[in-house]
């Protein structure tokens, strides 16, 4: 199970819980009110049976219309503490859903890269769906439960006090047995909920990976595996949950069968002739009457603290998950447009404690306007490099520079709206191709997202699409060729007009002919900003004012590409072997 945060106690969630009902405290007073209706209108029941018996015994004209009026007076009010109480409770219940999914959403909208490397996402969609809904019946279907049987509860009570006080204490000696059995059934309830969680997390994060990796799966010929894969998890979700419905169905009985002896001793004891001469028989039957009325209330308060120890469990992780730290956002400095003067000093970084460096002291300076390339094996600490521009990572030691201010020193968002980022795993949301383009930007215009298009040479293609700039291109922009999404996020980089661009593997994806269009298309995008290319395939880069060969997190090499080649050195051996493989 992941755990987020600090662990606190069940009181300590249940208040912090219980906040997010206080903005809807109006609604929380109607329902209360609405219970305390259904309570005093039900308890009323054992009054009725009261004057029934005695009016038989004694009847009169006034006996005959009082009590069919009381009967459909005692009805109608709790009908109508029934509907206040259900209708605005369920108004507190998905207020609170709303509120605390778009909380969760948007606090892990702020998290630091770490996190979203250490967390699958399987998980965390997890815990803005299952574990949001049973946060909320912990916070109002408990509730309800709690005030609408223990009013009713408290109102039984009370009768029963005022119409023979000492059976009543009798009555009540089984309460210390019934919380014994609450308080095991509480820690066992908590403990379950906890794994049922885990396991509902897990198995979200294998259907997600299967199902949007079917072609992978399919090619492998791995549908059994990830059938068995899928079966495991869902077979341990099984299991805790009949656990759990195993704890309820012990307690729930056992709780029953101790109010059913008390409720015997009572009768047995109401039945003694001392007992009976104090009490009439109106009053004998109504005193039977409301603590047999107590068996229903008294069963379901005890079936909510599964409810409550559920809500528990999972307010535990999400409000642990909304104690995580946010990225770092200190900087006061608000660039306006960069000109684009970039400096790592002495850069080391490392993605854990007692994890390897992959960078080892950093030098590089690069002009307003420049394109840098940057070549070397997989895991020499090319993308980590430019991962450091947007500040998706800090470096361990030393620093990085912008026009001569200290990147640390930069207000985050602004900074990151003059940095444009195509990387090689493209993302494209299901919307239309132009809101894909200018994406973050509503209301964009459409002459603006069609240059954009244009220059990405993506135009030609969208052209001939059903819908054309308004076609949706699916889950990811499967409805697309790679080539055609890798253009698309040319074109919403060249959309955004940023002073920085970076381009991670910006042309992996697409064909020769597509390549040739890019390569112009990227030529004009990077006049007048500086440029990060990283790139496999050299010749893509040709062109590139400074090309930087990596090696395990070190630049080994630097110049234009004709100055590499005559060195001879590793430039060049990756050149040699890339036209060899070509031929």
């Amino acid at each position: 199970m992941i755990l987020y945060g600090t662990q606190h106690s069940g009181w300590t969630l249940y208040k912090q819980l219980l906040g997010y009902v206080r903005p809807h405290w109006r609604s929380f007073l109607l329902a209360i009110v609405g219970y305390v209706i259904y309570a005093a209108s039900s308890t009323a029941l054992a009054e009725m049976m009261k004057r029934l018996i005695d009016g038989i015994q004694d009847p009169d004209a006034a006996f005959r219309l009082f009590l069919p009026l009381f009967v459909v007076g005692m009805f109608a009010a709790r009908g109508l503490g029934t509907f206040l109480g259900t209708y605005f409770m369920s108004n507190v219940a998905r207020n609170i859903v709303h509120a605390l999914r778009c909380n969760v959403f948007n606090h892990m909208l702020h998290l630091p890269g770490r996190f979203f490397d250490t967390h699958s996402s399987g998980h965390l969609i997890s815990r803005v769906t299952y574990h949001v809904e049973q946060v909320t019946g912990a916070a109002t279907k408990a509730i309800t439960i709690l005030l609408r049987e223990g009013l009713f509860v408290l109102g039984l009570i009370g009768y029963l006090l005022w119409t023979n006080w000492m059976l009543t204490l009798l009555f009540l000696a089984v309460t210390p047995l019934i919380g014994g059995v609450v308080s095991y059934a509480s820690k066992r309830f908590r403990r379950i909920s906890s794994r049922i969680q885990a396991s509902m997390g897990d198995v979200t994060h294998v259907a997600s990976e299967a199902l949007s990796g079917y072609r992978v799966v399919r090619t492998h010929g791995a549908e059994a595996f990830e059938k068995a894969r899928f079966a495991a998890a869902s077979e341990y979700n099984r299991q805790q949950s009949m656990k759990e419905a195993l704890t309820k169905a012990i307690s729930t009985p056992v709780i029953q069968l101790l109010v059913a002896l008390s409720l015997a001793v009572l009768v047995w004891l109401a039945l003694a002739p001392g007992l009976m001469a104090d009490m009439t028989p109106g009053e004998f039957v109504a005193f039977v009457t409301a603590a047999s009325l107590m068996a229903k209330p008294v069963r379901q308060l005890t079936e909510i603290n599964s409810e409550i120890q559920k809500g528990i469990a999972a307010a535990s992780e999400l409000f642990g998950l909304l104690e995580e730290p946010p990225e770092r956002d200190e900087g006061e400095h608000d660039p306006g447009r960069l000109a684009g003067h970039v400096a790592f000093e002495g850069v080391r970084f490392a993605y854990g404690e007692g994890q390897p460096e992959v960078l080892k002291g950093i030098d590089l300076e690069v002009a307003p306007g420049e394109m840098v390339a940057i070549v070397g094996r997989s895991g020499s600490g090319k993308s980590t490099l430019v991962g450091l521009l947007p500040r998706f990572y800090w470096p361990t030691a030393g620093r990085v520079v912008i026009d001569g201010i200290p990147l640390d020193d930069y207000r985050l968002t602004p900074l990151r709206r003059q940095i444009a980022l195509v990387s090689q795993q493209v993302t494209l949301f299901n919307t239309s191709i132009a809101d894909n383009i200018a994406y973050g930007v509503p209301d964009a215009d459409p002459a603006a997202i069609e240059a954009a298009a244009r220059a990405a040479h993506a135009h030609e293609f969208i052209e001939r699409l059903p819908e054309g700039y308004a076609t949706v291109v699916g889950d990811n922009g499967v409805m697309l060729s790679g080539g055609q999404r890798q253009r698309l996020a040319i074109a919403r980089a060249i959309f955004k007009d940023a002073p920085l661009l970076i381009l991670d593997e910006a042309t992996s994806a697409l064909d020769t002919e597509s390549e040739r269009h890019i390569q112009a298309a990227l030529e004009e995008v990077c006049r007048g900003r500086t440029t990060f290319v990283i790139a496999h395939r050299l010749s893509t880069i040709e062109r590139a004012d400074r090309i930087l060969v990596m090696e395990q997190g070190e630049i080994i090499e630097q110049g234009s590409h004709a100055e590499l080649l005559t060195r001879e050195g590793a430039y060049a051996a990756l050149h040699r072997l890339q036209f060899q493989e070509a031929l």
